[in-house]
């Protein structure tokens, strides 16, 4: 062993993607730091805090992880070539790793923070700040698609980022309590038929 009580072949990124699935399935609040210590292949909790701060620190760790894994099909979708297509892949992405049976139902981000008391505010204000710039982008992506005309000019951005943005979280609400994958990819093409056409489109 290591000293902190950490096995010598302890690996950062695994231990990340552990407290992840706890989280994840969890919640923020729901989590104690030795179901942490646990699941991390940790020995105690003074070498979880000397290696990754304290709950509240590890929590933002993992939904940086979580970016960049589970949910790294946001940013692939928002680099697609048009607006349409970035929403599109959005939904559809959300549809697929919500429902990912090597991963909890739904996404951490909805479903982290939940329920919320004082001890939890500051994950709450976290995700809460993710989730709404999340919406800034998808909002700036179509303020940009009308201005190149891909949308008509009295379309309304930012509704429509609202619009797209609630049927993105509704799709891990839906995922967390059953729907199936197909259900989902069929509300997706439900919403996207309110996508904004050109005259004569």
């Amino acid at each position: 062993m290591m000293a902190g009580g950490r096995p010598r072949s302890f690996d950062h990124d695994e231990a990340l993607d552990r407290a992840l699935e706890v989280f994840w399935r969890q919640g923020y609040e729901g989590t104690g730091i030795a179901d942490l210590t646990k699941a991390m292949g940790i020995n105690n909790a003074p070498s979880l805090y000397h290696t990754f701060g304290n709950k509240e620190e590890l929590f933002h760790q993992v939904l940086d992880r979580y970016a960049e894994g589970p949910a790294r099909y946001i940013r692939e979708a928002m680099a697609r070539p048009t607006a349409r297509e970035a929403v599109e892949a959005l939904l559809h992405g959300a549809a697929d790793a919500t429902t990912d049976p090597d991963h909890p139902r739904g996404c951490i981000t909805v479903h982290g923070a939940l329920p919320l008391s004082p001890g939890a505010r500051a994950a709450h204000d976290e995700l809460t700040a993710r989730r709404a710039a999340g919406e800034a982008a998808l909002r700036d992506r179509l303020q940009r698609a009308r201005k190149d005309g891909e949308i008509p000019a009295a379309a309304d951005p930012d509704g429509l980022a609202r619009f797209f943005t609630t049927i993105y979280q509704g799709i891990a609400v839906q995922a967390a309590g059953g729907a199936t994958r197909r259900q989902l990819h069929q509300i997706v093409d439900t919403a996207m038929a309110a996508w904004p056409q050109q005259t004569g489109a």
